[in-house]
């Protein structure tokens, strides 16, 4: 693990991104929390977090400037309650490849009112039931969901349901995972080692039937290898 230290973060690759804003790259360094970003003077528009160890999206200081966050293969399991304090103005946030299981886990998102893309493709949460109606509903300003826009129609599809006497009871039961899943023991899921995605892949191909093929399509996508799948004969190498 390194540390994310001034030092590293003042000697990190800077750039004009092709969007013409300011980018500071910490990509890869194997960073296992955020911290000491208060040494960024707030002079950049995007911080690209990619390809490290990172559980817990918080710790930053005040940075008004900061507009895209991408956190592309980490292992984000929480975010903080209070981020839009210390991030007013972010925009864009990518989550895509981390370990975001619950509907409810992305609630503190809702505080980011600039927020208009967001990103959580290979999340477990990606594969829940009422996933996109549920964040079109909580996030009225959000544009862009893993890339794709959220229609009018379709967000006014996503009120109508969560007002309704069913959707109500679904959002409670979404508070109530949500509020298991972080009273959990706290351990944090690992993603399959490379050995192991290659095994679900191999499966993919072998597999019998539309359902066994759409059910290890997920598990890949979610990034997170179940006892049972382990020690299952299909992924069995021998």
């Amino acid at each position: 693990m390194v540390k994310l230290t001034p030092d590293l973060i003042n000697q990190s690759f800077q750039c004009i991104n092709p969007c013409n804003e300011r980018e500071l790259d910490l990509r890869g360094y194997k960073i296992s929390q955020i911290e000491n970003l208060g040494a960024t003077l707030d002079q950049f528009d995007t911080v690209d977090f990619s390809d490290n160890d990172i559980r817990k999206l918080d710790g930053f200081p005040y940075l008004q400037r900061l507009k895209c966050l991408l956190f592309n293969n980490n292992r984000i399991v929480r975010i903080s309650e209070n981020l839009h304090e210390s991030l007013p103005n972010l925009e864009s946030v990518i989550l895509t490849g981390n370990n975001i299981v619950e509907l409810g886990d992305i609630d503190p998102l809702t505080n980011l009112t600039k927020l208009q893309t967001l990103s959580l493709i290979n999340n477990n949460i990606a594969t829940k039931q009422y996933y996109r109606d549920y964040i079109a509903f909580k996030f009225p300003n959000l544009r862009l969901l893993d890339f794709r826009k959220i229609k009018l129609k379709d967000r006014e599809a996503a009120n109508t349901f969560f007002k309704s006497k069913k959707g109500k009871e679904i959002l409670k039961e979404i508070i109530r995972k949500s509020k298991a899943n972080i009273s959990a023991t706290g351990s944090v899921p690992e993603k399959p080692k490379g050995a192991d995605l290659q095994k679900i892949r191999d499966a993919i191909k072998k597999a019998g039937s539309l359902a066994e093929v759409e059910r290890l399509t997920k598990l890949l996508q979610s990034g997170q290898l179940s006892n049972d799948s382990k020690s299952s004969n299909q992924m069995d190498t021998s």
